[in-house]
Protein backbone atom coordinates (compact mmCIF):
# COMPACT_ATOMS: atom_id res chain seq x y z
CA UNK A 1 0.00 0.00 0.00
CA UNK A 2 1.47 3.37 -1.00
CA UNK A 3 0.92 6.49 1.05
CA UNK A 4 -1.71 7.73 -1.41
CA UNK A 5 -3.64 4.48 -0.97
CA UNK A 6 -4.38 5.16 2.71
CA UNK A 7 -8.16 4.96 3.22
CA UNK A 8 -10.16 7.83 4.66
CA UNK A 9 -10.44 8.01 8.43
CA UNK A 10 -13.64 8.75 10.34
CA UNK A 11 -14.54 9.71 13.89
CA UNK A 12 -17.76 9.06 15.75
CA UNK A 13 -19.77 11.98 17.11
CA UNK A 14 -18.48 11.12 20.57
CA UNK A 15 -14.90 11.23 19.32
CA UNK A 16 -15.39 14.55 17.53
CA UNK A 17 -16.43 16.00 20.89
CA UNK A 18 -12.99 15.01 22.27
CA UNK A 19 -11.02 17.03 19.72
CA UNK A 20 -9.15 20.15 20.86
CA UNK A 21 -11.19 23.34 20.72
CA UNK A 22 -9.90 26.54 19.12
CA UNK A 23 -8.93 27.67 22.63
CA UNK A 24 -7.02 24.41 23.17
CA UNK A 25 -5.11 24.89 19.91
CA UNK A 26 -4.23 28.45 20.95
CA UNK A 27 -2.99 27.12 24.32
CA UNK A 28 -0.77 24.61 22.51
CA UNK A 29 0.59 27.29 20.22
CA UNK A 30 1.43 29.53 23.19
CA UNK A 31 2.65 26.94 25.71
CA UNK A 32 4.03 24.14 23.52
CA UNK A 33 2.06 21.35 25.20
CA UNK A 34 -1.54 20.23 25.75
CA UNK A 35 -3.35 17.72 27.97
CA UNK A 36 -6.15 16.00 26.09
CA UNK A 37 -9.52 14.78 27.19
CA UNK A 38 -9.92 11.03 27.76
CA UNK A 39 -8.98 9.56 24.38
CA UNK A 40 -8.40 5.93 25.42
CA UNK A 41 -10.87 3.65 27.15
CA UNK A 42 -9.97 1.71 30.29
CA UNK A 43 -9.98 -1.42 28.14
CA UNK A 44 -7.41 0.09 25.79
CA UNK A 45 -5.05 1.18 28.57
CA UNK A 46 -5.43 -2.24 30.20
CA UNK A 47 -4.50 -3.82 26.85
CA UNK A 48 -1.40 -1.64 26.63
CA UNK A 49 -0.28 -2.79 30.08
CA UNK A 50 -0.94 -6.51 29.55
CA UNK A 51 0.61 -6.49 26.08
CA UNK A 52 3.69 -4.68 27.37
CA UNK A 53 4.20 -7.31 30.06
CA UNK A 54 4.02 -10.06 27.44
CA UNK A 55 6.46 -8.09 25.28
CA UNK A 56 8.93 -7.92 28.18
CA UNK A 57 8.47 -11.68 28.60
CA UNK A 58 9.52 -12.24 24.98
CA UNK A 59 6.39 -11.96 22.82
CA UNK A 60 6.91 -10.46 19.34
CA UNK A 61 4.51 -10.37 16.42
CA UNK A 62 7.46 -9.48 14.20
CA UNK A 63 10.98 -8.25 14.77
CA UNK A 64 13.09 -5.54 13.20
CA UNK A 65 15.16 -6.94 10.30
CA UNK A 66 18.20 -5.18 11.74
CA UNK A 67 19.00 -3.17 14.85
CA UNK A 68 20.10 0.38 13.98
CA UNK A 69 23.14 1.66 15.91
CA UNK A 70 21.15 4.15 18.03
CA UNK A 71 18.29 1.81 18.85
CA UNK A 72 16.94 1.88 22.41
CA UNK A 73 16.10 -1.74 23.19
CA UNK A 74 15.91 -2.95 26.79
CA UNK A 75 16.39 -6.69 27.38
CA UNK A 76 16.17 -8.63 30.66
CA UNK A 77 19.95 -8.84 30.97
CA UNK A 78 20.01 -5.03 31.19
CA UNK A 79 18.56 -5.28 34.69
CA UNK A 80 16.49 -2.88 36.76
CA UNK A 81 17.17 0.33 34.85
CA UNK A 82 14.53 2.42 33.15
CA UNK A 83 13.41 0.44 30.09
CA UNK A 84 13.12 1.91 26.61
CA UNK A 85 12.05 -0.14 23.58
CA UNK A 86 11.82 1.63 20.24
CA UNK A 87 9.55 0.57 17.36
CA UNK A 88 7.00 -0.99 19.71
CA UNK A 89 4.33 -0.16 17.09
CA UNK A 90 6.22 -2.34 14.61
CA UNK A 91 6.94 -5.33 16.85
CA UNK A 92 3.64 -5.65 18.76
CA UNK A 93 0.34 -5.70 16.86
CA UNK A 94 -1.91 -5.24 19.89
CA UNK A 95 -0.05 -2.17 21.06
CA UNK A 96 -0.04 -0.85 17.49
CA UNK A 97 -3.82 -1.21 17.32
CA UNK A 98 -4.16 1.30 20.16
CA UNK A 99 -1.41 3.67 19.05
CA UNK A 100 -2.92 3.88 15.55
CA UNK A 101 -6.33 4.87 16.85
CA UNK A 102 -7.52 7.59 14.43
CA UNK A 103 -8.65 9.82 17.30
CA UNK A 104 -5.03 10.21 18.47
CA UNK A 105 -4.02 11.25 14.98
CA UNK A 106 -6.95 13.63 14.64
CA UNK A 107 -6.04 15.39 17.91
CA UNK A 108 -2.42 15.70 16.76
CA UNK A 109 -3.57 17.06 13.38
CA UNK A 110 -5.64 19.77 15.08
CA UNK A 111 -2.71 20.82 17.25
CA UNK A 112 -0.15 20.76 14.45
CA UNK A 113 -2.40 22.34 11.84
CA UNK A 114 -1.87 19.35 9.56
CA UNK A 115 -4.10 17.40 7.19
CA UNK A 116 -2.24 14.12 7.71
CA UNK A 117 -0.45 12.52 10.66
CA UNK A 118 1.95 9.58 10.45
CA UNK A 119 3.76 7.69 13.16
CA UNK A 120 7.42 8.66 13.28
CA UNK A 121 8.60 6.50 16.21
CA UNK A 122 7.20 4.89 19.34
CA UNK A 123 9.02 3.92 22.51
CA UNK A 124 7.70 1.68 25.25
CA UNK A 125 8.88 3.00 28.64
CA UNK A 126 8.97 1.38 32.08
CA UNK A 127 10.25 3.50 34.98
CA UNK A 128 10.89 1.18 37.95
CA UNK A 129 9.74 2.17 41.46
CA UNK A 130 13.28 2.75 42.69
CA UNK A 131 13.73 6.32 43.89
CA UNK A 132 17.53 6.24 43.67
CA UNK A 133 17.74 4.70 40.18
CA UNK A 134 19.69 7.26 38.18
CA UNK A 135 18.34 6.08 34.82
CA UNK A 136 14.87 7.18 35.95
CA UNK A 137 15.91 10.82 35.61
CA UNK A 138 15.29 11.94 32.04
CA UNK A 139 17.39 15.07 31.35
CA UNK A 140 16.01 18.21 29.75
CA UNK A 141 15.85 17.94 25.98
CA UNK A 142 13.62 18.68 23.01
CA UNK A 143 12.73 16.02 20.47
CA UNK A 144 13.42 18.04 17.31
CA UNK A 145 17.07 17.95 18.29
CA UNK A 146 17.18 14.24 17.47
CA UNK A 147 15.23 14.63 14.23
CA UNK A 148 17.70 16.74 12.25
CA UNK A 149 17.08 14.62 9.13
CA UNK A 150 13.40 15.65 9.13
CA UNK A 151 12.20 18.72 7.25
CA UNK A 152 9.17 19.44 9.44
CA UNK A 153 8.97 21.91 12.31
CA UNK A 154 5.45 20.72 13.22
CA UNK A 155 6.29 17.27 14.56
CA UNK A 156 4.97 16.46 18.02
CA UNK A 157 4.93 13.76 20.67
CA UNK A 158 2.03 12.09 22.44
CA UNK A 159 3.00 10.83 25.92
CA UNK A 160 0.61 7.99 26.78
CA UNK A 161 0.67 6.58 30.33
CA UNK A 162 -1.26 3.39 31.02
CA UNK A 163 -2.57 4.69 34.37
CA UNK A 164 -2.95 7.91 36.35
CA UNK A 165 0.47 9.55 36.02
CA UNK A 166 1.47 11.81 38.92
CA UNK A 167 4.51 13.74 40.13
CA UNK A 168 5.19 10.88 42.55
CA UNK A 169 5.58 8.52 39.59
CA UNK A 170 7.93 10.87 37.80
CA UNK A 171 5.49 12.22 35.21
CA UNK A 172 6.64 14.20 32.19
CA UNK A 173 7.51 17.82 32.97
CA UNK A 174 7.31 20.60 30.37
CA UNK A 175 9.32 23.82 30.21
CA UNK A 176 6.37 26.05 29.44
CA UNK A 177 6.63 28.04 26.22
CA UNK A 178 10.15 26.84 25.43
CA UNK A 179 9.19 25.82 21.89
CA UNK A 180 9.21 29.55 21.07
CA UNK A 181 12.72 30.17 22.42
CA UNK A 182 15.66 31.18 20.34
CA UNK A 183 18.73 29.21 21.41
CA UNK A 184 21.63 31.12 22.88
CA UNK A 185 24.04 29.54 20.40
CA UNK A 186 23.94 27.27 17.37
CA UNK A 187 23.91 23.66 18.51
CA UNK A 188 24.79 20.52 16.59
CA UNK A 189 21.63 18.51 16.36
CA UNK A 190 22.97 15.22 17.64
CA UNK A 191 22.12 13.23 20.75
CA UNK A 192 25.54 14.06 22.17
CA UNK A 193 24.49 17.64 22.85
CA UNK A 194 22.15 16.61 25.66
CA UNK A 195 23.49 13.17 26.54
CA UNK A 196 26.98 14.41 27.36
CA UNK A 197 25.83 17.12 29.76
CA UNK A 198 25.14 16.63 33.46
CA UNK A 199 21.72 17.41 34.93
CA UNK A 200 23.20 20.46 36.62
CA UNK A 201 24.63 21.74 33.34
CA UNK A 202 21.28 21.25 31.63
CA UNK A 203 19.49 23.14 34.42
CA UNK A 204 21.97 25.99 33.95
CA UNK A 205 21.41 25.85 30.19
CA UNK A 206 17.64 26.21 30.65
CA UNK A 207 18.09 29.15 33.00
CA UNK A 208 20.46 30.84 30.54
CA UNK A 209 18.08 30.25 27.64
CA UNK A 210 15.12 31.64 29.57
CA UNK A 211 17.11 34.75 30.51
CA UNK A 212 18.31 35.15 26.91
CA UNK A 213 14.69 35.06 25.75
CA UNK A 214 13.51 37.43 28.48
CA UNK A 215 11.02 34.98 29.97
CA UNK A 216 10.43 33.25 33.28
CA UNK A 217 11.66 29.65 33.50
CA UNK A 218 8.48 27.72 34.26
CA UNK A 219 8.57 23.94 34.72
CA UNK A 220 5.15 22.24 34.66
CA UNK A 221 4.76 18.62 35.80
CA UNK A 222 1.80 17.31 33.78
CA UNK A 223 -0.52 15.20 35.92
CA UNK A 224 -2.22 12.87 33.44
CA UNK A 225 -5.40 10.94 34.34
CA UNK A 226 -5.72 7.44 32.93
CA UNK A 227 -6.77 7.48 29.28
CA UNK A 228 -5.73 11.10 28.76
CA UNK A 229 -2.69 11.98 26.65
CA UNK A 230 -0.12 14.75 26.95
CA UNK A 231 1.01 16.25 23.63
CA UNK A 232 4.08 18.46 23.20
CA UNK A 233 5.68 20.34 20.34
CA UNK A 234 8.94 18.99 18.94
CA UNK A 235 10.84 22.03 20.26
CA UNK A 236 9.40 22.02 23.78
CA UNK A 237 12.01 21.24 26.42
CA UNK A 238 10.87 18.45 28.72
CA UNK A 239 12.19 15.76 31.07
CA UNK A 240 11.07 13.71 34.06
CA UNK A 241 12.10 13.02 37.62
CA UNK A 242 12.47 10.01 39.86
CA UNK A 243 9.74 7.47 40.50
CA UNK A 244 9.28 7.62 44.28
CA UNK A 245 6.03 5.62 44.24
CA UNK A 246 5.57 1.95 45.09
CA UNK A 247 4.66 0.93 41.53
CA UNK A 248 6.25 1.32 38.10
CA UNK A 249 5.42 4.11 35.70
CA UNK A 250 4.35 2.59 32.39
CA UNK A 251 3.96 4.66 29.25
CA UNK A 252 4.62 5.05 25.54
CA UNK A 253 6.13 8.06 23.82
CA UNK A 254 4.44 8.19 20.43
CA UNK A 255 6.34 10.53 18.11
CA UNK A 256 4.23 11.88 15.27
CA UNK A 257 4.99 13.60 11.96
CA UNK A 258 2.78 15.67 9.71
CA UNK A 259 2.19 14.41 6.19
CA UNK A 260 4.57 16.95 4.68
CA UNK A 261 7.62 15.72 6.60
CA UNK A 262 10.41 14.35 4.44
CA UNK A 263 14.00 13.19 4.84
CA UNK A 264 16.78 15.71 4.38
CA UNK A 265 20.52 15.27 4.52
CA UNK A 266 22.05 17.00 7.55
CA UNK A 267 25.61 17.51 8.77
CA UNK A 268 26.95 18.81 12.05
CA UNK A 269 29.28 21.79 12.13
CA UNK A 270 32.30 19.46 11.97
CA UNK A 271 31.00 17.83 8.79
CA UNK A 272 29.67 14.63 10.35
CA UNK A 273 26.63 13.17 8.59
CA UNK A 274 23.63 12.80 10.90
CA UNK A 275 21.34 9.79 10.60
CA UNK A 276 18.16 8.52 12.22
CA UNK A 277 17.32 4.89 12.94
CA UNK A 278 14.78 4.86 10.11
CA UNK A 279 17.49 5.44 7.55
CA UNK A 280 18.61 1.78 7.59
CA UNK A 281 15.06 0.39 7.85
CA UNK A 282 12.61 2.25 5.62
CA UNK A 283 12.24 1.84 1.88
CA UNK A 284 13.88 4.30 -0.52
CA UNK A 285 12.21 7.05 -2.52
CA UNK A 286 12.71 7.38 -6.28
CA UNK A 287 15.56 9.77 -5.47
CA UNK A 288 17.24 7.09 -3.35
CA UNK A 289 16.66 8.78 0.02
CA UNK A 290 14.98 7.20 3.08
CA UNK A 291 11.19 7.35 2.81
CA UNK A 292 9.67 8.67 6.03
CA UNK A 293 6.26 7.78 4.63
CA UNK A 294 7.03 4.04 4.49
CA UNK A 295 3.80 2.47 5.86
CA UNK A 296 5.69 -0.44 7.41
CA UNK A 297 7.46 1.83 9.90
CA UNK A 298 5.62 5.17 9.57
CA UNK A 299 1.94 4.29 9.13
CA UNK A 300 -0.60 7.03 8.54
CA UNK A 301 -3.03 7.27 11.46
CA UNK A 302 -5.06 10.27 10.32
CA UNK A 303 -5.90 12.03 7.09
CA UNK A 304 -8.58 14.69 6.78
Amino acid sequence: MTNTDVPAFHLTEEEVALLPTDEDVLFYEQHGWFLSKKLLTDEETALLESASEEFYAGHRDRTLPTHPPKLAYWQPENGGVQRHNDYIHYEDARIASVLQKPLIGAVAARLAGALEIRVFQSTLIYKPPVAQETSNIVPWHFDRHYWATSTSERMLTAFIPFHDCTEELGTITMVDGSHLWKETAANDRTSLHFAERSHGELDDMLAENAEYNGVELKKVPVVIPRGHISFHHCRTYHGSGANVADRPRRAISLHLQDGENRYRAFRTSDGTDVSYNHDVLVRRTAAGTPDYADPEYCPTIWRS
